[in-house]
């Protein structure tokens, strides 16, 4: 009996002797396959959470080929196939794009041959991590609007930027026909795109955001996948002469009208330099508080809550307005505002005054350039006041480069 188990254990040992592997050998004797797992691997492991956005996706096989892997992204209740590639021996397999979603969860399913030639499967789930701070875009101009040709386009995020070149590298702004636009950096929240000369009429432009999951600040992520575009109009180009209290209108080059205006008076002179037409409002208060104008006691020096025919130019507060309060012998020859411009109107904002006249020809992204005032040039970040930085500053702003 001895004698038997002695030559069992000596034939185990020489099938074990004759076969790289060990165990692996065993299995091969016996005709047991291997299980899916050590024959597919998958990263990440199954069953991961909060898989992070630097981690990688890769299917691989310890020997055999692969014959079929499928993954399916399930994100904001959607599924989307992922696209990726084999390697030349079909031994492994990655998405084409390496970054991993993020608040997604991830389905593998494989199909594998062994290096017998033995079918395998195997599916595998992970989830990528779910951000707490999340940051957007807020873009001007509107989706599917008409502008003047001094738009700029401008991103204002709701959140610091500190990887600023990862979040330039992630916007798209282009225009047809096709121009040259660069960024600028304004801060650590605002990022503006603007080409060298004002655009030209009928340009189609596009603003591409690709900012879901790029990284903003450390932890923080962009929440965004949008496409915004607008059309630029006619060109309409209005210069204001403080000294002359004038304001020339020409559009396409075409001298349409030159209004009366009274300017900003001395002690508040209206910015010197090229201002874009932000907003439109047939009728607004203003409030002289707002923008820390106090009299003697504390108060507001003026509140005035209807203000008709309303085109701001700057963040500050410099408005191109009706103004009603003044008598009609200002325009022309005083200037008496608190730095804005303003055309004849009357109270309720009137149909056939300079002011109704200037407000229905005009659009958000037309240019108003004031001259022979006595303050200073409007800085570049004061509205969309970037056309005051020539083109070699303007691109020095760019963060990617």
């Amino acid at each position: 009996m001895l004698a038997a188990v002695l030559a069992w254990a000596g034939l185990l040992a020489g099938v074990a002797g004759c076969t790289s592997g060990g165990a692996r050998g065993i299995d091969r004797f016996f005709d047991r396959p291997r299980a899916a797992e050590e024959v597919v691997k998958v990263s990440p492991d199954d069953g991961s959470k909060g898989v992070g956005p630097g981690e990688k996706l890769r299917v691989r096989v310890t020997g055999g080929r692969l014959r079929s892997v499928t993954v399916v992204k399930s994100q904001d209740a959607q599924d989307t196939p992922v696209p990726g590639r084999f390697s030349r021996d079909r031994t492994v397999w990655q998405p084409d794009d390496d970054r991993l979603a993020l608040a997604a969860t991830y389905t593998v399913a494989v199909v594998a041959d062994d290096e017998d030639g033995r079918r395998v499967t195997r599916r595998t789930t992970f989830a990528t991590l779910v951000p707490e701070k999340r940051f957007i875009g807020y873009v001007t101009p509107e989706d599917r609007s008409v502008v003047g040709t001094g738009m700029i386009v401008s991103l204002a995020f709701n959140r610091p930027i500190t990887h600023r070149a990862a979040v330039e590298r992630a916007v798209r702004v282009t225009a047809d026909p096709p121009v040259e636009i660069r960024p600028h950096w304004f801060g650590a929240s605002r990022l503006d795109y603007r080409p060298r000369e004002f655009w030209k009429p009928g340009t189609r432009v596009t603003v591409d955001l690709r900012l879901r999951d790029v990284e903003g600040a450390p932890g923080v992520y962009g929440l965004q996948s949008k496409i915004f575009s607008f059309t630029v109009g006619r060109s309409q180009i209005s210069v204001v002469d403080a000294a002359a209290h004038t304001m020339e209108v020409r559009r396409n080059g075409r001298l349409l009208a030159t209004l009366p205006v009274t300017a900003g008076a001395p002690e508040h002179a209206t910015y010197n330099g090229t201002m874009v037409v932000m907003e439109m409002h047939e009728t607004t208060r203003m409030n002289g508080a707002t923008v820390g104008f106090f009299d003697a006691d504390g108060k507001s020096e003026y509140d005035v809550p209807d203000v008709p025919h309303a085109l701001r130019l700057t963040h500050s507060g410099t408005f191109l307005h009706g103004n009603y309060w003044s008598s009609p012998d200002t325009f022309g020859h005083r200037n008496v505002t608190h730095g804005c411009v303003g055309l004849r109107d009357v109270k309720g904002g009137g149909t056939d005054t300079p002011a109704a006249w200037f407000f229905d020809r005009s659009l958000v992204g037309d240019v108003v350039r004031v001259v022979n005032s006595d303050d200073r040039t409007v800085a570049p970040d004061n509205g969309l006041g970037g056309w005051n930085m020539d083109w070699e500053q303007w691109k020095a702003g760019s963060a990617a480069g």
